[in-house]
């Protein structure tokens, strides 16, 4: 939103979905379209770092190739403005089996995952982070597997 008024008067800012009121004395019109126009490039995404996708590592394990059989799972972010690259990324941690979340894999909060006892087959291991920015999205369904707003990235674990 953009509310201004003639010489010497105050005139509002609204900028990307959240609202910073300005209130500044304009000397014309003129100025106040530039200064308009420069808050709204400033605060709308120039120069703001956003995850844009992850990656896990190792991308397959098998437990029992891991001392205790447990395996630590490192996520890196792959950030846009400037584009970087965050090692180990923090993220949101869940082990699922067929799309489910399942107890019989633990996960820390920084990764390690370990076979439960009795657990076999393919689990795997998700890392998540919610999208973050301004903008409007269109999610998929979400689940606690995956889906929904969220930047995810997905690794497998092989319990014995």
């Amino acid at each position: 939103m953009f509310v201004g008024t003639n010489a010497g008067q105050q005139f509002a800012v609204r900028i990307c979905c959240r609202e910073v009121w300005k209130k500044i004395a304009a000397p014309n019109s003129l100025s106040v379209l530039i200064l308009t126009g420069t808050l709204a490039v400033i605060s709308c995404g120039a120069g703001q770092t956003q995850l844009q996708s992850m990656s896990l590592s190792p991308a397959v394990a098998d437990a029992k190739d891991y001392p205790a059989g447990k395996v630590l799972f490192t996520a890196t972010g792959y950030y846009i403005n400037p584009p970087h690259t965050v090692t180990p990324q923090s993220a949101n941690w869940i082990a699922c089996q067929g799309n489910a979340p399942t107890n019989a894999i633990s996960v820390t909060n920084v990764g390690v995952a370990q076979c439960g006892s009795g657990a076999s087959g393919t689990y795997s291991i998700n890392a998540w982070n919610p999208l973050t920015g301004s903008g409007t999205y269109s999610c998929p369904a979400q689940n606690a597997c995956g889906g929904g707003c969220s930047i995810e990235a997905m690794a497998q674990l092989n319990c014995p």
